[in-house]
């Protein structure tokens, strides 16, 4: 009897677990089918590769993709250095404390702090008060104090999943401490560290609400290959904020629809980029 009633028990959880897997695969599928029927109509190559202009009749976002990829390579090229740097030094150099203790519990809480928020402090302390006005520059300032701590604490968490083994075989060969971190821990921990990278690289992707308050709108293409340079000090509108205006003020829902194919793409791109480079570095299924 207590047998038959285990596994009545073990079936009815086994059926509501994969209810809420179905459930939740449903709810992904039909976003993913209703902003693609919406908004399919609207993507074509004009679309991708020319800007909005009255003048010539035309309406397309590749300004917008062009400050999208700006903010993204100027955000990470600082916080990821600053970001598994600080991680390493938490982890491996620092001893355990209360200054340790204060540190994570800030990157914690920066974490969870509302991206309006930072949105305000950039548009006051970059935009105003650094002088440096509404721009890419400003906007990506802004990002990176709120991916640092995603990449900080991923980064960590990478870090402690090392055996301790590895660190107390490689000094007990010999290795001084930086060429243990360098050879062995790094590339160990390399799945987690690239994970959350990319994780980082996806929050900037859809993050509209700081970026509005400190990179402005604008959606003009840099003129020439050395006008990227100059388009980092001026204002740019990324896809998202554009899908925000497109909504809202504008009303063209068509072209909201059209912007949030593409942000679904790039999302999809940014997921089997993680899961490929995951597989590729990740050391404990190399022969």
């Amino acid at each position: 009897m207590t047998k038959k009633k285990l596994r009545i028990g073990e079936f009815f959880l086994y059926g509501l677990i994969f209810l809420c897997a179905f459930v939740a695969v449903l709810l992904l599928i039909f976003v993913i089918f209703y902003v693609l029927s919406k908004g399919m109509k609207r993507v074509n190559i004009p679309f991708l590769t020319t800007v909005t202009s009255v003048r010539k009749g035309t309406v397309g976002i590749a300004g917008n993709i062009v400050n999208t990829l700006l903010v993204i390579l100027v955000t990470m090229l600082f916080a990821t250095p600053i970001g598994i740097g600080a991680a390493i030094y938490l982890n491996e150099y620092a001893k355990p404390g209360k200054m340790v203790t204060v540190i994570e519990f800030a990157t914690e809480v920066l974490a969870g702090i509302p991206s309006i928020i930072f949105g305000l402090f950039g548009m006051m302390f970059f935009v105003e008060t650094l002088g440096l006005g509404y721009s890419i520059l400003s906007g990506s300032l802004t990002l990176i104090l709120m991916v640092l701590p995603l990449i900080t604490r991923n980064t960590q968490e990478a870090l402690k999943t090392v055996p301790d083994g590895y660190r107390n075989g490689a000094i007990g060969l010999g290795a001084g401490k930086f060429y243990m971190i360098r050879t062995i821990l790094i590339p160990s921990a390399m799945p987690g560290i690239i994970t959350g990278v990319i994780l980082a690289v996806g929050r900037i992707v859809g993050e509209s609400a700081a970026l509005l308050l400190t990179a402005g709108a604008a959606k003009l293409l840099p003129k020439g290959f050395l006008g990227i340079f100059d388009k980092i000090m001026q204002s740019g509108g990324t896809l998202t904020i554009q899908l925000y205006l497109s909504a809202t003020s504008e009303g063209d829902f068509d072209s909201a629809f059209g912007i949030a194919v593409v942000l679904l793409v790039i999302v999809l791109i940014i997921n089997l980029l993680t899961k490929a480079l995951t597989a590729r570095f990740d050391v404990s299924k190399q022969k």
